[in-house]
């Protein structure tokens, strides 16, 4: 009877614990210094002015244009872009002033509890592809700036495709556990035995710029881990870790060489693709310099992982003797024999961290898929890589792979031809034609 009543008691003190800490994650009361009148319909005046101009800037910090504008579409901010994540499409919601499709009927407060809370306008629970978990930390001042701005964009009528997740994702309610486990709901606390430039770094990169989104691997529920920006999956691509760990981490990269990478998407070593060309062509670029050095000071300050690089595959392996066969045949034209690539347009191979890291996607998915490094103003040509999928097997594929992850230096796992065929079915990329396709070009 006495175990009963202990029972009894521990679950009613979990319900207690469980409601409190729902309560405070719940709790938007922050947001209330926001307006609650409906103002989108109301003309700026001049005085707005300075507010929209730094709110512009907080737009483009936060890279807001990215994820809600579509591929391809001139209609920027008008949604409809799919957010690949391991469940599946997430599409992103219209945000100009646009009353019927967009949140052109919202309040300030309406505005602010989405973005800060993942709360839609009608306290529906928005997924964390909205990086709310982030944006929690952006000030009052940012947000209302922010606000200001959206209200000056184009109202572009347009009506998103419904994200269709499988069961149980497709659960919004859910959504309050999940909050609950991995939602902090409290601002920017700066570190006081950090300079004000640290703290600035640190204000961007867990807040408007959210890089853990992208860089913290997360659990089987879309939780980040406690590996902070230790990298991880996303889907087609690998985003790779981005602390001072010298092996597969930017440890050896000095400030202005990351500087340069997020300013011209290019650096001694790096090409920016895939999603993290988008995000330096639409937000790092431009950055100011003092933004971009605070960001460098605080990547390379985070600990990291405990990687550790390995001996180098043996090149007199069957799988290394296909992949520099194939590498020198149909690569050495842009990224050289000795795998230095050309500065600013082919990425250099050797000795290039996010090669080695312990997730090949993003090689798999380049070497079959091509790939176009990002614009910038300080560097407009860009490169780009031709697909090969219509060319190299499976096999071949995972052997160039893996003969550029252990050749020049590097070192890392080998890549299997089952990971490659499913990377070319999840890119929905045909098979290699016919032999009789000439292995030169």
């Amino acid at each position: 009877m006495n175990k009963i009543k202990l029972a009894g008691v521990a679950v009613a003190v979990a319900a207690v614990v469980a409601g409190v800490l729902l309560y405070q994650n719940g709790n938007t009361s922050a947001d209330n210094v926001a307006d609650n009148t409906i103002l989108m319909k109301q003309p700026l005046t001049t005085a707005d002015a300075d507010a929209v101009k730094r709110g512009k800037y907080i737009a483009i910090a936060g890279d807001c244009v990215a994820c809600h504008t579509a591929p391809e579409s001139k209609n920027a901010f008008a949604g409809g872009y799919a957010i690949s994540t391991p469940f599946g499409g997430i599409y992103a919601s219209n945000i100009t002033p646009d009353a019927e499709t967009g949140i052109g009927n919202w309040t300030e407060r309406d505005f602010y509890r989405a973005v800060r809370h993942g709360k839609g306008k009608d306290g529906e629970n928005l997924y964390p592809a909205m990086p709310y978990n982030a944006y929690i930390k952006v000030s009052d001042r940012d947000m209302h700036d922010l606000w200001m701005y959206m209200r000056s964009v184009k109202p572009v009528n347009y009506a998103v495709p419904e994200t269709q997740l499988p069961f149980p994702y497709n659960i919004r309610l859910a959504m309050m556990g999940w909050n609950l486990l991995f939602f902090k709901n409290s601002g920017f606390t700066p570190d006081a035995s950090q300079s004000a430039q640290w703290n600035r770094g640190a204000y961007l990169v867990e807040g408007l710029e959210h890089c853990a989104a992208c860089h913290t691997p997360k659990n089987i529920i879309g939780g980040d881990t406690s590996a902070y920006l230790q990298g991880s999956n996303l889907s087609e691509w690998y985003a790779p870790e981005i602390t001072s760990n010298t092996y597969t981490g930017i440890g050896n990269w000095s400030e202005d060489q990351i500087v340069d990478y997020l300013k011209l998407g290019s650096n001694h070593v790096a090409v920016a693709a895939g999603p993290m060309a988008e995000a330096v062509t639409h937000s790092t670029q431009h950055l100011t310099d003092e933004d971009l050095r605070a960001i460098a000071v605080y990547l390379k300050s985070q600990p990291g992982s405990d990687r550790q690089k390995p001996e180098p595959l043996k090149m007199d392996s069957a799988q290394m003797k296909m992949g520099e066969n194939i590498y020198s045949i149909n690569c050495t034209a842009c990224h050289n024999s000795d795998g230095k690539g050309i500065p600013n347009l082919a990425a250099s191979l050797a000795d290039n961290p996010a090669i080695m890291g312990p997730d090949a996607s993003s090689i798999i998915t380049t070497i079959l898929q091509g790939g176009r490094g990002a614009v910038t103003q300080g560097n407009p040509t860009s490169g780009a890589m031709p697909s090969f999928a219509w060319k190299f097997t499976d096999e071949q594929v995972a052997a160039a792979a893996t003969y550029i992850r252990n050749a020049w230096g590097n070192a890392a796992p080998a890549v299997d031809a089952k990971e490659v065929a499913a990377k070319r079915k999840l890119l929905n990329l045909p098979e290699q034609m016919p032999q009789d396709v000439p292995t030169q070009h």
